[in-house]
């Protein structure tokens, strides 16, 4: 059942007033980080604003969580950027138009994986990777905006051949726009630093507005933004001549796929982190819905896609925000801003976006993360520095592919080495794994082998190679061999037949197998696939000192003359 208002309800006086004063604020502090993603996507700068109106409307009202902002985000916009490159001029109403599809395109993929409960694709994408994909957008973001910085022209959609181009013309650079963007970058570091209340990318861009306004920075070769449309966005889907047709939506799906993608897995870990964090009780599948519905108003609106954005949502929960009304109050305060304060935007130089956009890239580059990974593991550091590689030398685009297909891979290199081994008791009845080798034991004669992971196809063979090491190829030092099944959580049809053969195989080497510790469910897989008959149910214990128990009085039973002796 679909239910509205789950972030708002219930309203409280003193609670709404709260939240109310931290969207105005929000809104103040996020406008100019929305006019920098718009630099990022390619598009007109008061796509920035449409963004923080009607999206944040719609997730307020269909979305569950009370804190994630679904509004247009550095990823999504890298996204999109790559995708329409080469397709349409920048900004154009072409552009524009086609933005407008991907995120419709995009909220149906989104309610089409709500419909088929796909939300756990989300969680194919490691935290590992997703720091790789994050910093290569954060390099390629970066160095797309240099050319904006230092006032030089840049052709090429290419992240490596725009830096190429930079460092071919840097006799070209502006020296005046190269100071303004320094400065701008020096002070926003400077706040940030000092005093990081304070919302220095706001007084960034008032500051060098009214500066651009007063010393006519266009007639002295900086260049400035131009005419914003002011007003609220005429709303239409974006399909129809002469900009958009039918044809468009196959190669735009693929885009639009990537995002859903991002968006899935950005929002969700987002809204998790913060609900956690305030106690609050998720719908994730409503979650889904809100994101469907944020997107398609971008789409009707003549924005672009909009994600739960980490960074924007850190801003609202500073504020004191802790219902969507701060959402709505920032929507609201927008509005105002589109009807009536859009003509000084103007004058605001293209450099000046350019440094913000360089500041949200050079946050979106995770080293901190990185050095944690490589510190834990090595392995996985490696998966993160080759999707980041990948993102800036291919595409992003291509980045979330790669990043979903190695994460992806991980799990089944997971399952297929899982951790094994013999193990043996410690002298404060613990237990200890040691490497599956020949001549491992428990104790004399008995292994008790542990495998860590569902048993099936693929790793069937690895568990019955290493039982046969084992035993070795003579094996008169094992008589028994039990495996620890705790972690077996299933077992498929194919492993079962291999079990079968290996059953077989040692008991006509006469090795007694058997297991312990078999899960209720994996025990029901035993009995369809008629392994509970082959292993025989006396050789499936339930506890592991059942089968030690088992072990010690069949070998007094085969050694008469010792027991005879003992009693004696």
């Amino acid at each position: 059942m679909l239910s509205l208002f789950q972030g708002i309800k219930p309203v409280k006086r003193a609670g709404a007033v709260r939240d109310a004063l931290a969207g105005v604020v929000f809104a103040a502090v996020d406008i100019p980080q929305a006019l920098g993603y718009t630099r990022i996507a390619g598009m007109p700068v008061v796509t920035g604003l449409y963004g923080l109106l009607l999206p944040l409307l719609a997730f307020a009202t269909f979305g569950s969580s009370r804190f994630l902002v679904v509004a247009a985000d550095s990823a999504t916009a890298a996204i999109l950027r790559s995708g329409l490159n080469g397709i349409a001029p920048s900004a154009s109403a072409r552009y524009v138009a086609l933005a407008g599809l991907v995120a419709l395109l995009t909220a149906f993929f989104l309610l089409l994986a709500r419909l088929l409960k796909l939300g756990f694709i989300a969680n194919f994408l490691s935290r590992t990777v997703l720091v790789g994909f994050l910093t290569g957008v954060g390099f390629q973001v970066g160095i797309s905006v240099l050319g904006q910085m230092v006032g030089v022209p840049i052709d090429s959609h290419k992240t490596l051949l725009q830096l190429f181009e930079i460092c071919r013309r840097l006799p070209q650079v502006h020296l005046p726009t190269l100071f303004v963007a320094i400065a701008v970058l020096a002070f926003v570091f400077v706040l940030r630093r000092f005093a990081p209340k304070i919302p220095g990318t706001l007084l960034v861009v008032i500051g060098a507005t009214a500066a651009s306004a007063a010393w006519d920075f266009a007639g002295r070769g900086i260049a400035t933004i131009g005419p914003v449309a002011g007003g609220l966005p005429h709303l239409g889907i974006p399909i129809g001549i002469p900009y958009v047709h039918w044809s468009d939506i196959l190669p735009m799906a693929s885009v639009a796929g990537s995002c859903a993608i991002m968006i899935l897995t950005q929002s969700a870990a987002t809204s998790r982190v913060y609900a956690a964090r305030h106690n609050q009780r998720l719908d994730a599948d409503q979650d889904i819905v809100g994101l469907a519905a944020a997107n398609a108003a971008a789409a009707l609106s003549g924005g672009f896609v909009v994600n739960g954005s980490p960074t924007q949502t850190a801003i609202i929960e500073s504020a004191g925000s802790r219902s969507q009304i701060a959402q709505v109050a920032a929507a609201a305060t927008v509005a105002l801003v589109l009807l009536f304060l859009t003509k000084p935007l103007q004058y605001l130089p293209q450099c000046v976006l350019g440094a913000m956009v360089f500041l949200v890239a050079i946050h979106m580059i995770d080293l901190r993360s990185l050095r944690e990974i490589r510190k834990e593991s090595p392995g996985e550091f490696a998966l993160a520095t080759i999707t980041a590689l990948f993102v800036v030398a291919v595409g992003v685009e291509q980045g979330i592919v790669l990043a979903m297909v190695m994460s992806l891979l991980r799990i089944v290199h997971h399952s297929y080495h899982p951790r094994s081994g013999v193990m043996t008791a410690e002298g404060d009845g613990t237990w200890k794994l040691i490497p599956p080798v020949a001549g491992a034991v428990t104790k004399p004669g008995f292994v008790l082998y542990r495998f860590g992971a569902a048993l099936y196809y693929a790793n069937a063979s690895r568990f019955a190679d290493e039982i046969l090491t084992l035993v070795g190829p003579s094996p008169t030092s094992v008589r028994w061999l039990i495996v620890d099944a705790e972690a077996i959580t299933n077992v498929d049809y194919s492993a079962a037949r291999i079990v079968e053969e290996l059953k077989k195989d040692l008991t006509n080497a006469g090795v007694v197998f058997g297991f312990a510790r078999v899960p209720w469910d994996t025990r029901a897989d035993f009995d369809r696939h008629h392994l509970t008959e082959a292993i025989g149910p006396s050789l499936i214990f339930n506890r592991l000192h059942d089968a030690l128990d088992a072990y010690e009085a069949h070998e007094k039973l085969q050694s008469p003359l010792q027991a005879d002796g003992k009693e004696t």
